[in-house]
């Protein structure tokens, strides 16, 4: 027993839980999120109602959430994982059928008052489905090919549906999600080779395929990847906003131009700049040291939650708990990654920075089945 165990023996359950909480992840989430408001409240120019307030009732909403989850015994979420996969599965039929179309592509479905996007909450259910299959399956089996079928067909069957509507981005998270959560439960190395053969061999095709009747991609999508491979060559077309986006990343140097003082974001060059693109303002009006800063509370809170998940005994908690870190690091790994140059243009928030509700909201949620794993570890 654990000296907070034997201090907290005696207490009531609930007053217990509350204790057991992860506190150093609360504390960094709400240390990245407060960076998320200071920096929506520089781009709309000192308004904190256009965009910094409504983010705070968000996070409000969600940090709640987040505690209230914690109280959720983890063998309710073992219990749910395929009610919820299926519901968002059949979410995502759903939105490829009738779904509302924004930006060029059939994402949200409409559920009276609430605007959803399925493919955001798939992240969360593929993750306790394959921890819920792992948890069943047998240490042995885990690497024979027929049990390694099993997951790979769980995780397509979403991403076929996502590719659908088109969104390759969100594609991409769930693969490299489900990939995680395989490699995080033992799967034979072996097998990640071959798929990072066939991916090879996948891009060959792609790239073999443009201007033929067979197509793989979108001609959009093809943009995206000449704007990658070469941003200069349309500076005022499709590769304006990465080359943008530099420029606001160089200027900033080592300590940046100061608190709102950022001329990319301030004279409008910057586009997305309350959204996808808000970490180059960051980089701009703080310089290295603030987006270094900000990087290093990432990795921290994904520290804790690998800390939690390996000193969890309860084989199904800690693949949850390691699934949910793994989709965070997808978050902000692929939207810094982005915005620097590093990976096609896809259109990924910066998680608790960005502005916008969904992401926040489910990652919070997310967050909380991690406490929930956390407090109700076996002890």
């Amino acid at each position: 027993m654990s000296y907070l165990d034997y201090q907290v023996a005696h207490v009531p359950t609930g007053i217990r839980k509350i204790l057991y909480l992860n506190w150093p992840l609360v504390f960094l989430l709400s240390a990245v999120s407060g960076i998320g408001f200071l920096m929506l409240y520089s781009v709309a120019g000192g308004d904190a109602s256009r965009w910094a307030e409504p983010q705070m009732y968000r996070f409000a909403i969600g940090m709640v959430a987040m505690i209230g989850l914690a109280f959720v015994p983890i063998w309710f979420w073992r219990g749910i994982s395929v009610i919820a996969y299926v519901a968002c599965l059949l979410l995502l039929v759903a939105v490829d059928l009738f779904g509302q179309i924004g930006m060029g592509a059939q994402r949200w479905i409409e559920i009276g008052p609430i605007r959803l996007q399925p493919s955001e909450l798939m992240k969360i259910s593929m993750v306790l489905i394959l921890a819920a299959y792992y948890d069943w399956l047998d240490l042995g089996k885990v690497s024979r090919p027929l049990w390694v079928l099993v997951p790979v067909l769980l995780i397509l069957a979403p991403v076929g549906l996502v590719l659908a509507q088109p969104d390759l981005g969100t594609s991409v998270m769930l693969i490299a999600g489900g990939g995680i959560m395989m490699f995080a439960a033992g799967v034979s190395l072996w097998y990640f080779g071959v798929v990072i053969g066939m991916v090879a061999g996948l891009v060959t095709a792609v790239m073999k395929s443009r201007g033929t009747d067979w197509q793989l991609l979108r001609d959009y999508q093809f943009k995206r990847i000449d704007t990658f491979l070469d941003p200069a060559a349309d500076p005022l077309g499709a590769g304006y906003n990465i080359m943008q986006s530099q420029i606001a990343l160089g200027s900033g140097g080592w300590s940046g131009r100061g608190f709102m003082q950022g001329t990319q974001s301030r004279l409008n060059f910057l586009p997305e700049k309350h959204t996808d693109f808000i970490f180059t303002v960051l980089a701009e009006e703080f310089g290295f040291i603030g987006a270094s800063s900000l990087l290093v509370l990432y990795l921290l809170i994904l520290g804790f939650c690998l800390y939690s998940a390996l000193s969890n005994r309860d084989r199904f908690a800690s693949l949850m708990t390691i699934g949910i870190a793994g989709t965070f690091f997808l978050y902000f790994a692929i939207n810094m990654a982005t915005v620097m140059g590093m990976l096609p243009a896809k259109g990924s928030p910066l998680p608790l920075v960005s502005y916008g509700g969904t992401a926040m909201i489910i990652l919070l949620l997310g967050f909380g089945m991690v406490q929930s794993a956390h407090v109700h570890r076996p002890r």
